[in-house]
């Protein structure tokens, strides 16, 4: 796979990254030897982005790949990204102090097996911490002490994104984006490229709608969240099928499906339309299935989608998904 630079940051990572909340939690049963084969079979593949939280699996999806890591020569160790806050009860703005990521940045180096971070965002916090300059001068101190290497914020709206790069500590940002979710490109994109922001995609398959394998009679397991956040009941709802009506998406992909080449699956085009943004760094689509994995890195690979199939997938997006999502994220 190509590599592309991750903002400021100093790491050249894989185009297609792994994301690691499938096997933490919120995805059903993930079996401990399934959790480390789906890391391995990322790292065997090539990958050189990992991203993770401490709130996945309360530290589980963080210490599995400590666990993988420790098999592997560190002069070839990956790039890893976690993600602080979200253990904050209740999560608002107040908890966001110095003291609080201190706490989370030393229980993710412990449970990593690491002295520094190599990146940390914050993970998904509430508007109002992005107008409290306090936060972020934290960021730096801990960054000052060799705790964490850069920082980022991973947002659930655009507008959080373009607040947050205002900060210049902010190196990266995570937002979702897919052909579900094209808003970012309208505006954000242009500015994090203009400051020099690396980009990380999340949610790249919307919960797996975009793998064309979803269909009406699907059945998701009662710990699943595509089972029990499909309102935003437990988190934002944007977070599960990319806040697109279930059955509104199963619409849009059979829209898609003529789209896709013989030789490619579903995911597969969808993972390359996103990378057809230059101003994305990596994407980090999540898998138990080791074999899933490796297909998601054949996506770097494929040739670039064509002008005529990028208005189609646009076409659909504003037919079937825009009014549900386009302003609200």
């Amino acid at each position: 796979m190509d590599e592309r630079a991750l903002g400021t940051t100093g790491y050249d990572v894989t185009e297609v990254g792994m994301g690691t909340w499938n096997i933490g939690s919120d995805w059903g049963d993930v079996s401990d030897e399934a959790a480390h084969e789906a890391v391995r079979a990322a790292i065997d593949a090539g990958i050189t982005f990992l991203d993770t939280a401490d709130v996945y699996g309360d530290g589980r999806s963080e210490r599995v790949i400590a666990d993988v890591l420790a098999e592997y020569d560190p002069d070839e160790r990956p790039t890893v990204a976690t993600k602080a806050g979200r253990r904050l009860d209740p999560h608002d703005a107040s908890g966001y102090t110095e003291s609080n990521l201190r706490e989370f940045v030393d229980r993710s180096r412990s449970n990593l097996d690491t002295d520094a971070l190599d990146l940390l965002q914050l993970h998904c916090p509430p508007t109002d911490v992005y107008y409290q300059p306090e936060t972020f001068d934290a960021l730096d101190d801990l960054k000052a002490e060799g705790k964490i290497d850069h920082y980022g914020v991973s947002v659930e709206r655009v507008e959080e994104g373009l607040k947050a790069i205002e900060y210049p500590g902010v190196e990266t940002v995570q937002i979702i984006f897919n052909p579900f979710r094209q808003r970012p490109a309208e505006l954000f994109f242009d500015e994090a490229a203009r400051r020099d922001v690396g980009i990380i995609v999340r949610v790249p398959l919307a919960s797996g709608l975009l793998t064309g394998n979803l269909s009406a009679e699907t059945e998701f397991p009662e710990n699943d969240h595509r089972n029990f956040n499909r309102e935003g009941e437990a988190f934002d709802r944007g977070e599960t099928f990319a806040g697109v009506p279930y059955e509104c998406g199963l619409e849009a992909v059979d829209e898609l499906r003529p789209l896709v080449p013989e030789d490619a699956t579903m995911a597969q085009f969808s993972l390359r339309w996103i990378l057809d943004h230059d101003a994305v760094s990596t994407v980090i689509p999540g898998s138990t299935d080791p074999k899933h994995v490796r297909e998601n890195v054949i996506a770097a690979s494929l040739p670039p989608l064509t002008t005529e199939e990028t208005e189609r997938v646009r076409e659909v997006y504003e037919e079937y998904v825009a009014d549900a999502v386009h302003q609200r994220w």
